[in-house]
């Protein structure tokens, strides 16, 4: 019992000493390059695309939230929540079919698109100096998506629930002061792909808070028998990093 409680001991004291808690809060603006959707892909329905063919309602303001844990220095665990809607509105360019529901020529319909991403993310620093930190990791990703189609009488939709396991990789160069650094997940193959990657700064305002501002590239999709999707959106965003 005395060696159980002596090693309890002396993990809690590894753990403060190494151990590091880190909160980043991310929000900017959205710019879609494209969202073109054909469901279900393997039938007579019409593909269309949201942003050709309909009118973005109001500006796209995301949020992130990821919480990271370092510990025995080069280890990095960390879980984000990351949300995305997108309202669209105009009258149909033609004739839509869409999950069996046929949205007529010149109807007005609201279209409705979100993907909120769940991630748990572990990382390794395989390169470690004062300037440069290079890392490796996986990244377990469960997608909750939905596209949407309504009128005043219709309504369609398809909702898809999955998992998505992703590369993670972390490039930083120190110029002392201020950091460059590239991060994301990503990874293609088989009937889909995703990429989500960030490229900015970052600039220490006190001793544990950090500001950051850069661009991020969301893009993927699938062309399976149930969808074909694939999306990209731009983001400049800003951010704080906040280390404990």
């Amino acid at each position: 019992m005395k060696k159980v409680l002596s090693s309890l001991v002396l993990l809690i004291c590894f753990v403060q000493v190494h151990a590091q808690l880190t909160l980043d809060l991310e929000s900017g603006l959205a710019f879609q390059g494209y969202n073109d959707v054909k469901i279900p892909n393997e039938s007579d329905a019409t593909e269309f695309s949201f942003n050709e063919d309909f009118d973005l309602q109001g500006p796209v303001i995301p949020f992130r939230v990821r919480v990271g844990y370092r510990f025995a220095e080069k280890n990095l665990l960390s879980v984000l929540y990351a949300p995305l809607g997108i309202d669209y509105k105009g009258a149909a360019p033609f004739d839509i079919r869409f999950q069996g529901t046929l949205f007529s020529q010149g109807e007005d319909i609201d279209g409705f698109y979100k993907f909120n991403s769940y991630r748990i993310t572990y990382r390794r620093d395989l390169v470690r100096t004062e300037r440069w930190t290079l890392g490796i990791g996986f990244t377990a990703k469960v997608r909750d998506a939905r596209v949407k189609l309504s009128t005043d009488d219709l309504s369609a939709k398809k909702d898809d629930l999955g998992f998505v396991p992703l590369l993670n990789v972390f490039a930083a160069y120190d110029f002392g002061g201020w950091a460059l650094f590239l991060e994301g997940d990503g990874l293609a193959g088989g009937p889909g792909r995703a990429f989500d990657f960030f490229v900015g700064g970052n600039v220490p305002l006190t001793d544990h808070l950090s500001l950051k501002a850069g661009y991020r590239i969301l893009e993927g999709g699938a062309d399976v028998d149930e969808v074909y999707n694939f999306t990209l959106i731009n983001f400049a965003n800003v951010g704080l990093i906040w280390q404990l």
